[in-house]
């Protein structure tokens, strides 16, 4: 029996969120669920998972786990999540047993590059040229097709540079790098996505409560660094016919695709001026972990607003505001396996955040620094100078 209604309630304090995903992510999220007087259970593969600190109840199952996914599910009032990768089976139960949001078909088409791009095309939004790769001979014609520079993805999973190949950059492709490309990214099919002459690169948060309001945030302008994400800052600094319609064209994705929770776009801004959809991600995301400091409204409290279907807050922009992400390579390179973080928080306007993750590995996000200023780029030097600080030896 489905138990979702045509014009939900809105949740009161007290209620119970389940959260799919105890990562980073659903802990921050789970800090502002109990601020505001909610309970929080959560499912993680890991019992010592970030939200298991702050959650009232951790159940232990992988995302595939139907049967893990059923006890999360039951007695909650709303369940949301803080990863797309959940077992489609796994999803399907839940919505069958409290109100899942955003909701199945969204994460589905979401899941899957291929099924993503093809939506956002065929929906008209714009994005850049791309081709499907189903078979390792399909390559070299893609690649030729696309201009000879192309990032390969895989279609399914692969975040933070993982599933991903560049391919062309350095000279003309061989039949060797593209057989090894193919290889690296680990699963087909894969979407070839030609290589674009950048500008910046930006990403709009949306949040869509059930009850059908709609609000965007400020967009964030975002640096990577070995295809992960190293800095955000928000206001972007991007013209005003730019943020304009990144905050249009976020709202009308979330609106049409029928997600309730938030959406973020990541969006490239070229050389030439065009403003293209990259790629979408039905949850909260690293690039808004300022938002906490920078607009009027959080993204984890947002987050929480619009699984509970109360009123979504307001998105304005109170202070420019960055972050510094903290990955384990800091821990691993401390000559006593700490970050000397008392010498960043002596930067005024910086915060420290931890995730409380119990084993630093490379590239795997243990923290983040947060800094304001008068202005974006006064928050991003604050960000980089206790970045800097934390590393003296």
């Amino acid at each position: 029996m489905n138990l979702r209604v045509s014009n939900p309630a809105r949740l009161q304090p007290g209620a119970l969120l389940g959260i799919l995903g105890g990562g980073q992510l659903g802990r921050m999220m789970a800090m502002a669920a109990r601020s505001m007087g909610y309970r929080v259970r959560v499912l993680d593969p890991d019992p010592q998972c970030p939200a298991s600190f702050v959650a009232d109840e951790v159940i232990v199952g992988h995302w595939g786990d139907v049967v893990a996914a059923c006890s999360l599910a039951k007695g909650c009032d709303a369940v949301t999540l803080e990863i797309e990768q959940i077992g489609l089976d796994s999803l399907r139960a839940v919505a069958e047993i409290a109100p899942l949001r955003p909701g199945v078909e969204p994460v589905r088409i979401i899941q899957d590059k291929i099924l993503q791009k093809t939506w956002l095309r065929d929906a008209g939004f714009p994005v850049g040229d791309f081709e499907i790769v189903n078979r390792e001979e399909d390559l070299r014609g893609a690649v030729d097709r696309l201009g000879g520079k192309v990032f390969l993805k895989t279609a399914r999973g692969g975040y933070d540079g993982r599933g991903q190949a560049r391919i062309g950059f350095d000279a003309t492709a061989t039949d060797e790098q593209l057989l090894a490309a193919w290889h690296s990214i680990g699963s087909r099919p894969a979407i070839a996505e030609k290589a674009l002459d950048l500008d910046v690169e930006i990403s709009v948060m949306a949040a869509r409560n059930p009850s059908g309001e709609v609000r965007a945030y400020p967009a964030s302008r975002n640096h990577h660094e070995k295809q992960i994400l190293a800095w955000s800052v928000t206001p972007a600094g991007v013209s005003d016919e730019h943020e304009a319609r990144a905050e249009k064209i976020a709202a009308e994705i979330i609106a049409r695709i029928g997600i309730e929770g938030l959406l973020c776009v990541e969006c490239f801004v070229t050389r030439e001026g065009e403003l293209l959809v990259n790629e979408l991600a039905p949850r909260p995301h690293n690039s808004y972990h300022q938002s906490e400091r920078a607009c009027a409204t959080g993204q984890f409290e947002q987050a929480v607003r619009a699984a509970l279907n109360l009123p979504l807050g307001e998105t304005t922009l109170v202070q420019p505001a960055a972050i510094i992400n903290l990955l384990g390579d800091l821990w691993l390179d401390a000559p006593n396996g700490q970050p000397d973080f008392a010498r960043g928080l002596e930067i005024a306007g910086v915060r420290l955040h931890l995730y409380e993750k119990h084993t630093p590995r490379r590239a795997r996000k243990m923290g983040h620094l947060s800094a304001v200023g008068s202005t974006a780029d006064e928050a991003q030097a604050r960000a980089k100078v206790a970045f800097e600080a934390i590393q003296k030896k």
